[in-house]
């Protein structure tokens, strides 16, 4: 073989190695690229595409859909009403930061009249209610009440730790004045060391049937750790029927407990 061609050779040797071994550093780094949850594949240990595992996305798939157990709309005084929706989510440890819903109000024939719209966040684990005050329909009295989500929910996971340090506790139930002025009253405790900001609590009464006869709700900008607080309920006119039980619900998002 001439020495030209040999050097020829070479060249071209040396030419494909550079190019494969800057090849090879640029490709290296995305062949042991580290699983994150924003990669748009299903790796480390995820359980679906970027969610379950250690990713804060619940996988949708996997999750059980919320369900609407009633939703009924009370006078509180003559043409304004109260709006509530009762609700259980099934799934132990996922939650939703936000999602919007609608309320549907109609008539005795069924006659659409008004609606209201908001948005709420769904809590872990168990049974809950989205209220909603002060629905002024006019001279139209609602009878029917639909409650709807407006979109899908965005499941995020919530560790059980969490979940079962941070509870509001109710005690001390008391009604007063129930045939003329409705007072309600209640302690309402955190049991953590940690503050729990914007806490919605909910009454519901119920009559001998289990039938919800009225409903209201009050607000707490925050609950320091440990702290417990008495809340009241209060209503303009007696009930339609007698009061045989009481349900009051905290609820918070539990996405805003910071751990400091």
């Amino acid at each position: 073989m001439a020495w030209a061609l040999k050097r020829q050779l070479l060249y071209i040797a040396i030419f494909i190695a550079f190019f494969a071994v800057v090849g090879f550093i640029m490709v290296y780094p995305h062949l042991k690229q580290v699983p994150t949850c924003t990669d748009g594949k299903q790796d480390g240990d995820e359980t679906g595409v970027d969610c379950g595992g250690s990713c804060p996305l619940a996988c949708a798939s996997q999750m059980s859909p919320i369900s609407i157990l009633w939703a009924r709309t009370f006078e509180v005084v003559p043409g304004r009403y109260n709006a509530v929706a009762y609700l259980d989510n099934h799934n132990k440890d996922a939650a939703v930061e936000n999602i919007t819903y609608k309320f549907r109000f109609a008539d005795e024939n069924n006659v659409y009249i008004g609606e209201r719209d908001g948005s709420t966040y769904i809590p872990p684990s168990g049974s809950f209610a989205v209220f909603e005050p002060a629905i002024n329909l006019g001279n139209s009295v609602p009878v029917y009440t639909t409650f709807t989500f407006t979109e899908n929910p965005v499941w995020m996971q919530v560790p059980q730790t969490k979940i079962d340090q941070f509870k509001v506790l109710v005690s001390n139930i008391d009604l007063e004045n129930e045939a003329t002025n409705p007072t309600l009253s209640a302690d309402v405790q955190n049991t953590s060391l940690f503050q729990i900001p914007k806490v919605s609590v909910v009454a519901i009464l119920y009559d001998a049937s289990g039938n919800a006869i009225s409903a209201s709700s009050t607000y707490l900008d925050v609950l320091q750790g440990q702290e417990s607080t008495k809340i009241n309920f209060t209503w303009d006119e007696p009930f339609s029927k007698n009061v045989v039980s009481e349900e009051i619900i905290p609820i918070f998002d539990i996405f805003s407990v910071k751990l400091e």
